[in-house]
């Protein structure tokens, strides 16, 4: 029995229980069972419609879990996702400015971008979206994305059904060729990852007292702010540094010989880390607020509201 045959007995439980799956979080694409939905559509009228609607409430179903832990947990939440991600020095900040740039229409590209999916529902939730309007953005997000990848398959079914039939001839040869591709992947990643960790633990922190002596002392000290959405507390006099917009005219009327020390608001200080980085790179003296804003906020210090 091949994947085809295996599909068409149990195609609209594989794909909700593959969107359910991959929507809370699980390593395990489910576009691929979307898009052999609609290669079995071809073949079996009505069933396009029954996976579109599957599929498209078991995404709501997951979304609307994580959105209420973002409610309730807020960047608790966040910071999990993020220390178990792949890439965790970007984890958060993206997702930050994708909401900055586009507002609620995140919601309905997150799906179609590696990385968004999982956090924008938690996102949503802890920077207070309403949940209606959560409800009813998502809603077509997961809808979209649903009748996008069973079009796919729809319209390619002779293609995809031919390749599937070639690789279930392969047998074993091809589920091991494709095990090791998936392994060797995942292998460089979680390598990449260690040495960027690495990399990060090793640059100099200040603690908040530290930075509120300094300030206090009246040095040359610049905050610098790196998250995605600045438009919370800030720490006071702190000035904004787009992480996705780096150039040459980024630091455009900023002194030359300040202490730069820059926050965020992510796992192991990964964006602040990155942000130092570029700075030092340029000719300035950097430095990492240890745990960012957070980390201010808890240790008492002030906060102000940023200049509009």
């Amino acid at each position: 029995m091949d994947i085809s045959d295996l599909f068409s007995r149990y195609g609209l439980f594989t794909v909700a229980l593959a969107v359910l799956l991959e929507q809370l979080g699980a390593p395990l694409p489910s576009t691929p069972v979307l898009l052999l939905a609609g290669v079995e559509s071809a073949a079996r009228s009505g069933f396009a419609l029954r996976a579109f609607a599957v599929a498209t409430l078991a995404a709501l179903v997951a979304n609307a879990l994580w959105f209420w832990a973002g409610r309730r947990l807020g960047r608790r939440v966040l910071t999990t996702l993020c220390r178990i991600s792949i890439s965790p020095d970007s984890c958060v900040r993206q997702n930050e400015a994708s909401f900055a740039r586009r507002g609620v229409l995140t919601l309905v590209i997150a799906k179609f971008v590696p990385g968004l999916s999982i956090l924008a529902p938690p996102l949503a939730g802890a920077l207070g979206m309403g949940t209606q309007r959560f409800l009813g953005w998502n809603l077509l997000g997961s809808a979209l994305w649903a009748g996008v990848s069973i079009a796919v398959g729809r319209v390619f079914h002779e293609q995809i059904d031919a390749l599937l039939r070639a690789l279930s001839r392969l047998g074993g040869v091809a589920l091991a060729l494709a095990a090791v591709l998936v392994v060797a992947y995942l292998g460089w990643r979680l390598w990449r990852r260690a040495v960027v960790r690495r990399e990060m633990r090793r640059f100099e922190r200040l603690d908040p007292a530290e930075v509120a002596a300094l300030l206090k002392q009246g040095c040359d000290v610049v905050l610098v702010d790196v998250r995605g959405l600045p438009h919370g507390e800030r720490i006071p006099g702190a000035r904004h540094l787009d992480l996705g917009a780096l150039g040459d005219g980024s630091l455009s009327g900023w002194p030359d010989q300040a202490q730069f020390i820059t926050y965020c608001a992510c796992p192991d200080d990964a964006s602040a880390v990155r942000a130092a980085q570029w700075l030092k790179a340029h000719g300035r003296q950097a430095r990492v607020l240890r745990g960012g804003i957070e980390a201010w906020a808890l240790a008492g210090l002030a906060l102000e509201a940023p200049a509009i």
